[in-house]
């Protein structure tokens, strides 16, 4: 308990002393206009020196038809599509519908003519709540609660870190860039572009669930301990390489994507492979009752996991004032190579009591699609209506083989959903929305669910510097 405590104290202190860095940083005179934050242009950024402060407050107001109580701990609160706890209708704030809300610092400094050092650091946090966001934490809250007592609980790559974003590197125009940290895996990279939502948790399924941006976990939409390059030819072409290296777990990470842009038309292909992924989940009443001594519940999570591959193909076609979207995903999950024992030390120094590695003696397979249509109505006010859908191909054996009913989770299942977007800029800085999605589960991934369906009308309003 003291070093719990010890390290949550630390954790304030570096929070704090990071927090007063901005401060002194939006202080300070002669502020150039060089790089810019999220969806602010150059010309309107707040840079000094080579570097950028930037950030995202992004609150609304939800409704949902079917979901668990919000949770203060998870980026969204909401869990946004139906969930296996979803039991009632619930009305609260959420934060970062369209986008995460965070603050961040990006710098370049000029070395030679045609070599410069970058970095970016950023810190994920819930307006809501005041609360770092850590999705872990909203997995771990429900330990040992039925699913009628339980809070919203998504496992995500938020776990409390301070940083959610770290890496450091060097470009230059001719060679490229190579960066070193922890980085946004290249997938969810390509689905911020190619999502017509843009992975707004609120109002598409990609970012509602970061399985998919993760490439079969929410966990690894963001890696630890990666190196990645990014080559560009021209305006038109790009390649792109991410390795996690194992630092002695034997989890490593390999992700390619190759792209090219001709006209109106942008499209980009993504690989990969990431061995010992993990996907975590409450325990339940049996396992908090067995749980070995030493472990801290509110730390613990049971892992299963997995060694994924997926392929995916994302596009767009830009025409007028209208922007066409379409992408495929195709995830396949199989047995680890490299099994993790008990007590395995999860990201954001939570703990696996349980872990499973035999979940796939059948490969699982899930086939990801989308398309949607973005409408610029004006200057201002875009418009978005889109379309999403999950097939899982059943990938049980002996009676459960081929199964296509919800008795069990291993048999071919469905998951619909179908959103519509309004977004009024006032200014680059400020902008009101307010959408709905409808999501609905059937077969193998409604097994086990309350209720199958959830519609969530959100109101919101974001700041961006």
């Amino acid at each position: 308990m003291q070093r719990v405590m010890t390290e949550k104290a630390a954790g304030r202190g570096w929070a704090a002393a990071f927090l007063a860095a901005l401060g002194l940083l939006v202080a300070a005179p002669a502020l150039a206009q060089q790089k810019s934050g999220p969806g602010v242009p150059a010309t309107d950024s707040l840079t000094w020196n080579g570097i950028t402060l930037y950030g995202v407050v992004d609150i609304g107001l939800q409704y949902d038809t079917h979901m668990a109580p919000f949770t203060p701990y998870r980026p969204a609160a909401s869990g946004n599509i139906v969930r296996s706890n979803s039991y009632r209708a619930v009305l609260g704030l959420t934060p970062s519908n369209m986008g995460q809300s965070r603050l961040g610092l990006q710098g370049n400094e000029p070395l030679t003519d045609d070599l410069a050092a970058v970095f970016q650091i950023e810190t994920f946090f819930n307006p809501q709540s005041g609360e770092l966001a850590d999705s872990v934490r909203s997995v771990t809250a429900n330990n040992g609660k039925a699913a009628k007592n339980q809070s919203v609980g998504v496992d995500g790559s938020s776990a409390g870190q301070l940083f959610q974003t770290a890496w450091l590197g060097l470009t230059s125009r001719r060679f490229g860039t190579l960066t070193f940290g922890r980085q946004q895996a290249l997938i969810a990279e390509g689905m911020v572009r190619y999502d017509p939502n843009q992975l707004a948790s609120a109002f598409g399924l990609l970012g509602a669930s970061n399985t998919y941006a993760g490439a079969g976990s929410n966990e690894d939409n963001r890696l630890d301990s990666t190196a990645r390059y990014l080559l560009r030819f021209g305006g038109q072409l790009h390649l792109a390489g991410l390795y996690r290296f194992n630092s002695g777990s034997q989890r490593t990470a390999v992700q390619a994507n190759g792209g090219a842009t001709i006209g109106g038309l942008a499209v980009d292909g993504y690989y990969s492979q990431v061995d010992g992924s993990i996907t975590g989940s409450s325990l339940s009443a049996a396992q908090v009752a067995t749980l070995p001594a030493g472990y801290d519940l509110r730390r613990s999570l049971a892992g299963t996991v997995s060694d994924n591959k997926s392929l995916a193909l994302m596009g767009l076609y830009r025409l007028d004032r209208l922007r066409l979207f379409a992408g495929y995903e195709n995830i396949v999950y199989s047995n680890p190579r490299h099994p993790l024992a008990v007590g395995f030390g999860n990201i954001g120094g939570y703990v696996l009591p349980y872990v499973n590695n035999t979940a796939y003696n059948q490969r699982r397979i899930l086939q990801v699609y989308w398309s949607g249509v973005r409408y610029a109505a004006n200057q201002r006010l875009d418009l978005v209506v889109a379309w999403y859908g999950v097939h899982q191909s059943a990938f049980g054996t002996g009676a459960l083989a081929g199964c296509s009913s919800d008795a069990n989770s291993k048999c071919r299942g469905d998951l619909q959903g179908l959103s519509f977007t309004a977004d009024y800029r006032f200014n680059v800085h400020f902008d009101v929305y307010l959408g709905a999605m409808y999501s609905q589960v059937r077969d193998g991934l409604a097994a086990g669910y309350l209720y199958t369906n959830n519609v969530n009308p959100t109101v919101g309003a974001r700041y961006r510097f």
